[in-house]
């Protein structure tokens, strides 16, 4: 694993950028305040973070998207324990939208899952765009780069 100076440096090569996005695998199982205070610090940059929110987050993240993975895949059946976010982004594959209520959010979008076999995934899309008519609170959102066949 990159140690924080090694980190900071690559995230130097791009001055520019005004945001940290920390994702892939799960980032919350090896960050924490002393982390993120020092990213912070070190870069001057504003950091986000990707999670399923089955673990606490560390202070300082100034964007949450939280999107649960219980019940997806191979994902295991670990809870949410986030009841806060900024943007809770759902994979949606017709489960009951009641079970996010208790997350408070200020933007809730639904994805269509993605499956290699493209009428299932027509079948999704349809699906989502329905569940997104019938609840207004959500809103569709779309994984482009699987649509554009970029991986």
């Amino acid at each position: 694993m990159m140690s924080l100076p090694e980190i900071v440096e690559q995230v130097m090569q791009y001055p520019k950028a005004p945001l940290i996005v920390l994702t892939g695998g799960e980032p919350s199982l090896w960050i924490d305040d002393d982390f993120v205070a020092g990213l912070k610090q070190m870069t001057g940059k504003r950091i986000a973070i990707e999670t399923n929110g089955t673990h606490p987050l560390p202070h300082g993240i100034d964007w949450v998207t939280l999107s649960p993975k219980t019940g997806i895949g191979n994902s295991g059946d670990a809870p949410v324990v986030l009841t806060r976010c900024d943007e809770l982004k759902v994979v949606y594959l017709g489960q009951d939208l009641s079970q996010y209520d208790g997350i408070e959010a200020c933007h809730r979008y639904l994805q269509p899952c993605w499956v290699p076999d493209g009428e299932q995934c027509r079948r999704n899309m349809l699906t989502a765009v329905q569940a997104v008519l019938d609840n207004p609170q959500w809103r569709l959102s779309l994984q482009t780069h699987r649509i554009l066949g970029i991986q």
